[in-house]
Parts: structure tokens; C-alpha cells; sequence
């Protein structure tokens, strides 16, 4: 491994010691470890705050000295929680090397890819006299909440130039993701009339319409795959509240429901799904209240070809280095979808091999940042050139 290599592992091992779990751990902690790092190798870097003032992100900006487009590298440092920690077989928060692969929550998502962009970035100011545009780092310490609170405050600031493309660090060597199913999220509450459960009355309850409103949507046909994007949408219902207890017929129970979006099924397409599925049950077991909708998030899907840059850009250099992969179109959604929402194109994919991602156990396999580490840096150069 190289001196360069060693450098990103011991950033990462410090990043893994300090706990960012989402909703859990305070920032600070972490941001510092990353600010002394960038701190003593003078590369300029400012947090970014969300609206409550709270920090969310450190950017880092590399200035190069002829003008042209900037390009970004994104990789968040905050992480999913540990879950059972009793039945992880090491620490979450070791950090330690062991047969090859750095262990600890965050290795792979993506603490590692954050290190490595920090190295990238040094590397980038280092040559700077002989590029153009510039290189924004983006450390994201609230990907793991699903805000995506980094992501915004850098496309918010009016200080940061808007890049003509990011490349965001999630791991994984088979392929370059270059887009990803859009979604549609929303609530429904379904009502009914209350009154006690051993009364002669016979009308269903809300829950009892809520469950005949997910026997509808679930029972809709949705288009398959259709032309140059690979996957078909999908509608899950994802939670179910109501009713306070064994002798009160429930008046209102709510329903979570994700649909994941395609450009043949798109957010109206959806919506129009839901709006017709809740008629039906309204027509069919009447109240005096309709049930109502309430959308919650909506992201576009998003899909890059290979000419486009930045994919082209990290497919060329994965082929100059000796990997043979392929563009990918993943299922979940992520930050290219909030990035395609601004016209930002993004890759969202292309990383070391891993183990336990959210799970258990969760690691990173070090043979593997080499070519990783060479991959991004030929890549950035490239669009920097």
C-alpha cells in the first residue's frame, strides 16, 4: 500500500472511532477529526449549517488556476446506527485493520470514500497550476436522517459554485451507478366513525378501510421496464397506525406509502395511482369523511448514459486502470435523485467491496482502495484537464 493509501486508512480508522450515528451522536466530534486532517495540509474548508444553524457539512474548495467547470465528490460521514451492538462479533467503533479489511460502522458508507476524497483533493490542489476549474469535496454529516441536510446546504450556499457534476462515493467495485429510480411518498389517513366495539352497528372501523385500501393499491397494475431505463416502478406500503385499543372502534388510521418512480411512470403517475385507489375505497365503503393524502417527498429519477459526464469520465478511467465494469441503474433512490431535481448530473456508485452495510459486522475491504483511490483521482484529473 501506498504512503498515500496508508494516509486514507488512518483518516478513516479516526472517522470510524468517532460515532456519527444519524439522529443519535452529535457532528462535531467527527467534523473536527476531518478539520484537523484538511487543517494541516492547508487545504481550505467551511462548514455548512442548516437553517436551525446546526452543522451538516464541511465543503472543502480547490481553486484551479485556469477558468472552467467545477466538479464534485461527495461522501457522507455520518452513519446508519449500530443496531444489536451485542451481536457484533468487533466493536462498531474499532476501527481496527484485521486480515485486510477495516472494520467498524461506517467503513464502507462511506468514511473510507470520505478519507479517500480528502486525499483526492490534496492531490487536485497539488497540480492546481495546471488545471482549470475547480474540485468541491462535499463531507455530508446528515445523509443517514434521509434530509440529505449537507447535500442541500451546498447547493443553498450562494459562496459555492454550482458543479457542473458530482460523483458520490458509495462503495461497491462491480459497477459505476449512474442513476436510480425516483420516489413518491405520501400519507394517508383513512376515517371512519367511532363508537364501541360491541354496539349493534356493523360499519368497519379505519382500520379496517385501511386495510382494504392497501388490498387496492396493492392489487394495482404498475407498467414494467420501458425503453433505455432498466427497472420497473414499485409501490410499497410501508406502515400502518390506528386504533387505541380493544373496545373503541379506531376513527382514523394512517398509512405510509413508497412508490418508486420511472420516466415511463413518473410523481403524477403515481399520485394519480394513490387518488383513484382512495376513491375506490371511498365508493365502496362510504363515510361522511373521504380519506385524505398528504405527499411527504418527491424526487425524479435519474439516468446518465455513458458519453455523459461525470460517468464517462469514471467508466474511462475504471477502463485505464484495468477494471472491467458497467453502468448500473440502482433500485433505491439517493442523493443523484435530489441532485437530478437541480439539473445536477451524478454518478452514485462506485467503491471498495464490503460487507454489512447497516448491518452487522460492517466492513471494508482495503485490497481494493488502490485501484479505487486511482480510479477517482484519474477521473477528476480528467475533467479538470
Amino acid at each position: 500500500m501506498s504512503p498515500e493509501d496508508a494516509e486514507v486508512v488512518d483518516l478513516a480508522q479516526q472517522l470510524i472511532r468517532r460515532p456519527s450515528r444519524a439522529g443519535i451522536d452529535g457532528y462535531g466530534p467527527v467534523l473536527s477529526v476531518l478539520e484537523n486532517w484538511l487543517g494541516a495540509r492547508d487545504l481550505p474548508f467551511r462548514r455548512l449549517h442548516d437553517g436551525a444553524g446546526r452543522p451538516v457539512a464541511l465543503l472543502v474548495e480547490v481553486a484551479c488556476a485556469r477558468p472552467g467547470p467545477w466538479w464534485a465528490l461527495d461522501a457522507c460521514v455520518d452513519t446508519a446506527p449500530y443496531g444489536d451492538e451485542s451481536a457484533w462479533t468487533f466493536a462498531p467503533d474499532g476501527g481496527d485493520v484485521v486480515d485486510g479489511w477495516l472494520r467498524g460502522r461506517g467503513a464502507a458508507d462511506s468514511k473510507l470514500a470520505a478519507a479517500m476524497f480528502c486525499r483526492v483533493a490534496a492531490e487536485v490542489r497539488d497540480r492546481a497550476d495546471a488545471l482549470r476549474g475547480g474540485l468541491a469535496v462535499l463531507l455530508d454529516a446528515d445523509e443517514h436522517t434521509g434530509g440529505f441536510g449537507g447535500a442541500r446546504a451546498y447547493l443553498g450556499d450562494p459562496a459555492a459554485v454550482r458543479p457542473a457534476g458530482v460523483m458520490i462515493g458509495y462503495p461497491g467495485p462491480e459497477e459505476v451507478v449512474v442513476g436510480g429510480r425516483g420516489l413518491w411518498r405520501a400519507t394517508i389517513a383513512v376515517h371512519a366513525e367511532t363508537g364501541h366495539s360491541g354496539a349493534r352497528r356493523t360499519a368497519p372501523g379505519a382500520v379496517s378501510r385501511a386495510a382494504r385500501l392497501v388490498q387496492i393499491l396493492e392489487e394495482a397494475e404498475l407498467p414494467g421496464a420501458d425503453g433505455e431505463f432498466p427497472l420497473p416502478p414499485k409501490l410499497t406500503v410501508t406502515s400502518c397506525h390506528g386504533g387505541e385499543g380493544f373496545s373503541t372502534v379506531p376513527g382514523r388510521c394512517e398509512l405510509g406509502i413508497d412508490i418508486r418512480t420511472t420516466p415511463a411512470f413518473d410523481a403524477r403517475a403515481a399520485e394519480a395511482l394513490v387518488r383513484a385507489a382512495t376513491a375506490e375505497l371511498d365508493r365502496r365503503l362510504p363515510t361522511p369523511r373521504p380519506t385524505t393524502i398528504t405527499r411527504v417527498a418527491q424526487w425524479p429519477p435519474f439516468r446518465l448514459t455513458e458519453a455523459e459526464q461525470p460517468a464517462a469520465a469514471l467508466l474511462t478511467a475504471a477502463a485505464q486502470e484495468g477494471l472491467a465494469v458497467g453502468p448500473k441503474t440502482a433500485g433505491p433512490s439517493n442523493i443523484g435523485n435530489l441532485l437530478a431535481s437541480e439539473g445536477i448530473p451524478a454518478t452514485a456508485g462506485f467503491g471498495v467491496r464490503h460487507e454489512g452495510l447497516h448491518g452487522l459486522d460492517e466492513r471494508a475491504c482495503l485490497a481494493d482502495l488502490p485501484v479505487v483511490h486511482a480510479v477517482y483521482r484519474r477521473a477528476v484529473l480528467g475533467l479538470l484537464t
